[in-house]
């Protein structure tokens, strides 16, 4: 049996899915941007900062350590009264430098005579400071700075020229004149160790600038890159600022990354601390955390759009059923003819195949209605549909034209096989068991064909076959009669 096709659900699955896919991708994208700047806020206004006094704090212990141990040297009375005394027994000054070398752990200590210009170290006198030779600039820098120590990165003649932070210290008698400039060297190595075990400690990226933005330590100072923060990309624009102020939190863009970056002024070195993150290292997590729920979105989408097309396709069904469906016989009602029937008419002209209508009738109707009850009324006439759609083709339509009228559709099939299918179905109902029980004597039928002509309309053809049921009817009932060419006919004839 045939069906009508109503519109299709996928404009209403293509909307449904549209609203699902924009919902989820906007709730997921909203919530990933409030994370991320929650998380960047967090970042610079907290864990950067916090960090920056953790490592501060290392700093103190690790770097800060030295300046107390020339301080020491500075002050301590054998060192003023051995030079105040002339200098005699240099082997006294040698061994006090190597025990201070040993006990406070540094990689150098050193003291340089105002009066002699010699250079003291545990291995002996080194050597004679001499004004106006560069690598003896410092000694004379210290002498005439106003502050009673300086940090300085600079080469050590003791040690092979090994780049070395030394701490050096002004000397002063007890009268306050200066005797001289004491104190202990790092290896420049041993510092960024130090800030290496600092990074991956805390995650971070750790270095130490002056105040003239050179880059004077970090963990990946030995591999190369730029040596002022006034030619870091990103950074430069900012460098002015930065160094002007003691502490700050800021941002930059750097090789397609987002750095966050924190930093803080180290009085007792005079310098400053950088301590930075990456954006992309901050955001894996909530990263990974977006990728997860977009494909949760995905897979909940797909399982909703699903349960959508099939809850949409029984409904579908359903409705088209409740459309096309005669709820009384379950055959196609009139609105399914209406739509179907050009269709067969348009087909059989295409393909040049014959086509036959069949409009059967129940006999005396009325009377079983009146006689017996609209209830089997009712069952009568869900039989005598059964039995059309049960004795006609697969490729045949039959619908319930109205009342106790039925119109069947039968695709390549002449007149003379309509008209042998129609007998066919004329008997069948006269001698079904079923129909016997529900009504004394039975029930008959009347069935009228008629064959499409040539140029003719479909509403020309039902007038036929229509024609043929009334003249079935008028000479007797239960029987069969054809179509003749004509549409109008003035009496049947018997």
């Amino acid at each position: 049996m045939s069906r009508i096709a109503l519109p299709k659900k996928r404009p209403v699955l293509l909307v449904v899915s549209l609203f699902l896919v924009l919902g989820f991708l906007g709730t997921t994208i909203v919530s990933y941007q409030v994370s991320r700047n929650a998380i960047r806020d967090a970042i610079l206004t907290q864990e950067l900062p916090l960090t920056s006094d953790t490592v501060y704090s290392e700093i103190l212990k690790d770097l800060v350590r030295p300046v107390f141990v020339a301080s020491m040297m500075a002050s301590d009375t054998f060192l003023r009264d051995w030079t105040l005394d002339g200098e005699r027994n240099q082997d006294r000054m040698t061994r006090y430098l190597s025990e201070v070398m040993a006990k406070y752990g540094a990689f150098t200590s050193f003291f340089v005579s105002e009066k002699s210009r010699n250079y003291y170290h545990p291995s002996g006198v080194l050597k004679r400071v001499l004004d106006g030779e560069p690598r003896d600039a410092w000694y004379f820098r210290v002498r005439d700075m106003p502050t009673p120590y300086e940090i300085n990165v600079d080469v050590d003649m003791a040690n092979h020229d090994l780049l070395t932070i030394f701490i050096n210290y002004r000397v002063l008698d007890y009268g306050g004149h200066y005797l001289g400039a004491a104190g202990v060297g790092l290896t420049v190595e041993s510092v960024r160790r130090a800030i290496t075990q600092y990074q991956k400690r805390f995650d971070r990226n750790i270095s130490f600038v002056d105040k003239d933005g050179r880059i004077l330590l970090s963990a990946n100072g030995a591999h190369g890159g730029p040596t002022n923060i006034k030619l870091v990309p990103g950074l430069r624009d900012q460098a002015r600022k930065i160094l002007s102020t003691q502490n700050g939190s800021y941002e930059y863009h750097e090789g397609g990354k987002t750095h966050l970056l924190n930093v803080r002024f180290v009085p007792e070195l005079n310098w400053y601390l950088f301590v930075e993150k990456t954006e992309d290292e901050a955001l894996a997590g909530i990263r990974h955390t977006l990728y997860v729920n977009l494909a949760v979105c995905l897979a909940v989408s797909l399982l909703v759009v699903f349960i959508t097309g099939m809850a949409l396709t029984r409904y579908q069904d359903r409705l088209e059923e409740m459309a096309t469906t005669d709820k009384l016989t379950g055959l196609l009602n009139r609105q399914a003819l209406d739509a179907l029937f050009p269709q067969a008419v348009n087909l059989s002209r295409r393909i040049g195949s014959p086509l036959s209508v069949i409009i059967g009738d129940i006999d005396h109707f009325k009377d079983v209605n009146d006689c017996r009850g609209h209830l089997v009324g009712d069952a009568v006439l869900r039989r005598v549909a059964a039995i059309l759609r049960e004795s006609l083709r697969a490729s045949d339509t039959v619908c319930r034209w109205g009342g106790e009228e039925f119109l069947m559709i039968l695709r390549d099939c002449d007149e003379d096989a309509g008209m042998g299918l129609a007998e066919k179905l004329r008997r069948a109902v006269e001698a079904d068991a079923k129909l016997l029980e529900l009504t004394p004597g039975g029930v008959t039928a009347s069935f009228g064909v008629g064959m499409l002509n040539a140029e003719e309309s479909g509403e020309s053809l039902v007038a036929r076959a229509d024609k043929a049921l009334y003249a079935a009817k008028m000479c007797g009932r239960n029987q069969v009669r054809a179509a003749t060419k004509k549409t109008e006919q003035d009496a049947p004839v018997c």
